[in-house]
């Protein structure tokens, strides 16, 4: 694909305007930048969510499932990130890109080698060490998973009671809780509420980004409202499930934490880089890593 010296010179600009601070807004630390724009955020809040969902019913997962997870979600983001490149500059839209797709697609030759490596490396794993029960449930998984992908990258639109936030959202969650539920000896009820609940915050990371990332100056009270109402959901019902539940309401309060945390970034956004945002925006969903200590 050719890409002219105009569309360069625009992509650069983008991304520098991306990471600029506006005045004295706060920024992200290199590292964390990085951890962002490489796509490694993902797949670590994956393999966080993975093993508090395996842990809240006593499941000790195989150390080859975290891995896994973390090859497959790093696979697709990448992916993701250098369609959404490609597809942004061919149809001259470089104003919706972000420093991470510019980040993928200027080392797109290297980017596309790890995405090989980690799908190979994938398969392999599933060859090797998965059950042929777990890849029967999984592999339903892919398919819902490839139908969604390619409906985004064809841009065919979804229907206006079904946005990407949520397709995003339910897939995300229930690929990070499948391990536990194929190894678990009874699911309860509480259990699959915490799984749900756990959709609904992922379902507002993204509509938060979403919002926050369509270049809209005035506040949105529909972020800030739903992120208050998610967490004090969450904190209620893990009130009311700790004296019979315990490891349920431990990951539900966890879950309300990130949603408290999304409404301060909220109201915070205005002091902070866009990038600084995008990076603390997936931070907070690894409040599940306080189930450790």
């Amino acid at each position: 694909m050719a890409i002219t010296i105009g569309a360069v010179s625009q992509t650069l600009a983008i991304s520098q305007a991306d990471h600029r601070p506006p005045g004295n807004a706060l920024d992200a630390p290199a590292l964390l930048r990085l951890w962002h724009i490489a796509s490694l955020d993902a797949p670590t809040v994956a393999v966080t969510w993975s093993l508090a969902f395996a842990r809240t019913v006593g499941v000790r997962l195989p150390g080859w499932v975290p891995i896994l997870l973390a090859l497959v979600t790093w696979a697709v983001y990448i992916s993701d990130r250098l369609l959404d490149a490609r597809s942004a500059m061919r149809r001259g839209r470089m104003n919706r890109l972000r420093q991470r797709h510019l980040f993928h697609w200027k080392h797109r030759s290297v980017f596309a080698l790890l995405d090989l490596g980690a799908g190979c490396v994938g398969v392999w794993i599933i060859l090797s060490f998965m059950p042929a029960g777990a890849r029967e449930r999984n592999s339903l998984l892919a398919l819902v998973g490839a139908v969604y992908f390619s409906c985004v990258h064809t841009h065919r639109r979804f229907h206006p009671f079904f946005r990407k936030e949520i397709a995003v959202a339910l897939l995300f969650t229930v690929g990070c809780a499948l391990p536990t539920f194929g190894r678990a000896a009874e699911t309860s009820g509480s259990f699959v509420a915490t799984i749900a609940f756990f959709v609904t915050i992922a379902w507002l990371n993204c509509h938060a980004i979403e919002f926050w990332e369509s270049g809209q100056t005035m506040a949105n009270p529909q972020v800030f409202s739903a992120s208050w109402m998610i967490a004090v959901t969450g904190f209620i019902a893990a009130a009311v499930l700790h004296s019979t539940h315990f490891g349920e309401a431990d990951l539900m309060a966890t879950g309300a934490a990130s949603a408290l945390l999304l409404a301060f970034l909220d109201r915070m956004r205005g002091r902070m880089t866009p990038l600084a945002l995008r990076v603390t925006a997936d931070l907070v969903l690894l409040t599940p890593l306080m189930l450790a200590f």
